[in-house]
């Protein structure tokens, strides 16, 4: 790095400058201060560590930026919660310098303007490899909050946008050959992922029992949500909707999509979910199965025939 800390956090403070509602104290104090809102806090914090995460080789500065604030937003969606603050720990390795450091901010920047998140500070270290970690907080109506433990038999469980695409776009990221346009498409949706803010305050008025967003893979996501409500669930494989580039395996159990997996009680609350999302945001809502009373998840082929569905997705430590 060809600058000292002090000078790197100044022009950082120039990248962030401006306070959004709420922020009493930013960015360049011991700590922020920040004014609470009248609802109830929602805490999340994600890393994104380069070499399990990311590689520089494949992403830019901003991108990792962006996607660093975006993952966390996202966890906050799926509680049916607003995005308020955010906060990022970052460690530099020797190998990056400051222009990629402030291209890694105008990114995060970037992402928190279109979400109205206040980045609000943070810390600054030394390491091996690059990691960025960021805590984000939210805002949710006393007593609103959408968990995963809420599914209950008879719930329809439904699905936002398209799954895979973001698994296939990692697997195209560092192809040598030039993409074509769907590809370039799932290659988008890897280094640029959407946290469903607005869609999931609609799927929480529809009346959504349980939700989570799908990062780790829509199987190994679902799983959660059954076994956090004392569940199982029957996943029709035709109406699994499948993105760009993508197959089944991607949309089961690729990852990273950060899309929504939701349950609500019936066929006409998922409808009107259905017709709102589209009619407003331009997104697609999927109907792919149902809650039912004995535990596991069970995979319905055209036929109607059962088998057994094994949780598939991302594991840190496997």
């Amino acid at each position: 790095m060809d600058v000292s800390e002090h000078e790197l956090l100044a022009a950082i403070r120039r990248v962030l400058s401006g306070t959004g509602p709420g922020v009493i104290v930013g960015v360049g104090d011991d700590a922020a201060v920040v004014a609470p809102g009248s609802g109830e806090l929602v805490l999340t914090t994600d890393a994104l560590v380069e070499g399990s995460h990311f590689s520089r080789s494949t992403a830019s500065a901003r991108d990792i930026g962006y996607k660093a604030i975006v993952v966390n937003v996202s966890d906050i969606a799926a509680m049916g919660a607003s995005p308020r603050f955010a906060l990022c720990a970052l460690t530099l390795s020797d190998v990056v310098d400051a222009p990629w450091v402030m291209e890694l901010f105008g990114g995060m920047r970037e992402a928190c303007e279109e979400h109205a998140l206040s980045l609000v500070g943070g810390n600054l270290a030394r390491g091996p490899e690059v990691t960025v970690v960021v805590t984000v907080t939210g805002e949710v109506a006393p007593g609103r909050a959408v968990t995963r433990a809420g599914a209950r038999p008879g719930d329809v469980i439904v699905v936002t946008g398209t799954l895979g695409a973001a698994a296939a776009g990692r697997r195209l990221a560092s192809g040598r050959t030039p993409p074509s346009d769907e590809e370039r498409a799932a290659i988008l949706r890897h280094l640029r992922p959407t946290a469903r803010v607005a869609e999931a305050g609609v799927l929480a008025r529809c009346g959504a029992t349980a939700m989570i967003d799908v990062s780790d893979g829509l199987t190994l996501d679902l799983a959660r949500v059954c076994a956090a409500s004392g569940v199982g669930a029957r996943v029709r494989l035709a109406d699994v909707p499948i993105g760009p580039a993508a197959g089944l395996g991607d949309a089961l159990g690729g990852g990273e999509d950060y899309e929504l997996v939701a349950t609500v009680p019936d066929a006409a609350q998922a409808g009107a979910a259905r017709q709102e999302l589209d009619e407003t945001f331009g997104v697609a809502l999927a109907e792919i199965g149902a809650i039912v009373s004995e535990p596991g998840l069970l995979a319905v082929d055209e036929t109607g025939a059962e088998a057994p569905l094994t949780p598939a997705g991302w594991d840190h430590f496997s």
